[in-house]
């Protein structure tokens, strides 16, 4: 039994077989013909493989872009000032350098040597000029494909904080950045993941601020990926964490928000773009920032606080309730006041179910509930809305199927979790674990289960970096803005960076 356990954690848990599909480059021929047949070929005669041919003072040329990718008008123009273009000699290296350097001495311009480098680039929205009897190709950044409208990010709402957030596309997102900190130190370094789709992933740090192991780790990391395919920043996530993690908490953060991107930059954080997903990878992240946000910085001191304070007190209200309620309701009910114990006993005797399984039952339904909500028209909404109030509530309750305390107490952890949005997947997981340790076990079981979170909290770490920090291991300079949050005047004196563990092995 034993061996077959560890068969299957090996397979969860292990690095598994390494992706070996690396594309070998191929350096660009001078025979204009061949390199056309070449891009027909790997794109498999693609409708929307466009490839305008011309002559150049007598020389055979080519365009080569992708249709709904570029610019029309600028490619238009940069056509015209190659057609237009006279030359004395015929030589085609001494033409190809005047175009480049003379002709269209464009700003986002670079010279490439591969195929691959030039399928790549005209497959990000690049147009690809290539010469007969060159083995160059002059690469021109004229990029026009549709984006979405910068928004507000739905997932991390701001009273007073800004109003944008980042979308799909890479280079709008590193501009939100750079317009923010506008010190020469903020660093992009790109690199791709994937090896059929490709996605540029872009690093982002200060460069005076960072831990140089950190980095060099995290590149790394990203570097090792055996990915395919990456469709959103998700994918890349995992290869963040430490090997062997089975931790239900992630130690990756993530964000929608430019203006809390930053700021986990000024503390020596690096953040991951991936080119597709408006999402945005924060590495190292600590346990204590899921219940930070960007408001917090913008409210007085004593209010921010306090609001602090009830995002701790939610995460345990919405982690330990329900399974207490159920402990202490089937082995220690002597611990209810009076009034209390009556009513419960009451709504258990008329109920047909056992009280731990009356609880996950409403959790169950209340979660069918939650992800129709997600996953409807947002017209069709509201329907689920107030079928699942006449469903859960009233009729089940009138019905005797469900018991009105056990109603309140799934509803209250239910509003709860939502305090904590970036901690909703964990903290559903472990309500239902105590759950069904409260209703086993009892209060004994609630404290086992509660040791067991607590010791798996406090033996994580990534990067070398304590995931309780800075509240175990205990830093006074870090807890003036953990539970509570001090005065810009205080915190402004020495802000906190982000460091590694002395001697920690990353």
């Amino acid at each position: 039994m034993l061996n077959v356990i560890e068969k299957i954690l090996n397979f969860f848990v292990s690095d598994g077989e390494k992706s070996t599909d690396v594309v070998p480059k191929r350096d660009i021929d001078s025979s204009l013909k061949k390199s056309l047949e070449i891009f027909r070929n790997d794109f498999n005669e693609s409708e929307d493989l466009i490839i305008r041919e011309m002559k150049i003072c007598g020389i055979n040329s080519a365009i080569i872009s992708i249709d709904g990718l570029i610019n029309k008008s600028i490619t238009g123009d940069i056509l015209r000032l190659i057609t237009k273009f006279e030359s004395k000699t015929n030589n085609p290296l001494e033409i190809y350098k005047k175009i480049r350097d003379e002709v269209i001495a464009f700003s986002d311009q670079i010279e490439v040597g591969t195929y691959e480098e030039a399928m790549q680039m005209a497959m990000v929205g690049c147009a690809v000029f290539a010469l007969d009897g060159c083995n160059k190709m002059i690469v021109l950044g004229v990029q026009g494909f549709s984006i979405r409208g910068i928004s507000e990010p739905t997932s991390e709402k701001s009273q007073r904080g800004s109003r944008e957030g980042f979308i799909e596309a890479l280079r709008i997102n590193i501009t939100m950045v750079r317009r923010r900190v506008t010190n020469p130190t903020l660093k992009f370094e790109t690199m791709e993941v994937g090896s059929t789709t490709r996605t540029t992933v872009c690093l982002c740090y200060l460069a005076d601020r960072i831990e140089k192991k950190i980095l060099k780790e995290v590149r790394k990391r990203i570097k090792n990926c055996d990915l395919k395919s990456v469709m959103t920043s998700g994918c890349v996530s995992p290869y963040l964490e430490e090997d062997g993690d089975l931790s239900l908490f992630a130690s990756v953060g993530m964000s929608e928000r430019p203006d809390t991107v930053c700021g986990k930059l000024s503390e020596g954080r690096i953040a991951v773009i991936v080119d597709g997903s408006p999402t945005v990878l924060i590495v190292p992240y600590l346990f204590v920032e899921y219940f930070h946000n960007i408001d917090d910085y913008a409210l007085r001191p004593y209010f921010a606080s306090l609001n602090r304070i009830l995002k701790f007190v939610a995460f345990f209200i919405a982690t330990l309730l329900p399974g207490l309620y159920v402990g202490l309701a089937t082995f220690n009910p002597e611990l209810f006041p009076g009034v209390l114990l009556n009513k419960i006993a009451m709504a258990v005797g008329t109920t047909p179910f056992s009280l731990m399984l009356e609880t996950l039952i409403i959790h169950f339904l209340y979660e069918i509930m939650r992800e129709a909500g997600l996953r409807l028209p947002q017209n069709l909404g509201h329907a689920v809305s107030i079928v699942g109030g006449l469903v859960i509530g009233d009729a089940a309750v009138n019905s005797g199927l469900i018991g009105a305390p056990t109603l309140m107490v799934v509803a209250l952890t239910s509003i709860s979790s939502y305090i904590i949005p970036n901690l909703y997947e964990p903290i559903t997981l472990l309500r239902i674990f105590f759950v069904i340790a409260g209703g086993t076990l009892g209060i004994w079981g609630i404290m086992i289960l509660f040791t067991a979170m607590l010791i798996n909290l406090c033996s994580k770490s990534n990067f070398g970096i304590p995931f309780t920090s800075p509240v175990s291991p205990f830093g006074l300079l870090g807890m003036r803005d953990t539970f509570v949050r001090s005065s810009w005047k205080i915190l402004s004196k020495r802000r906190n960076r982000i460091q590694s563990m002395p001697g920690s092995e990353i």
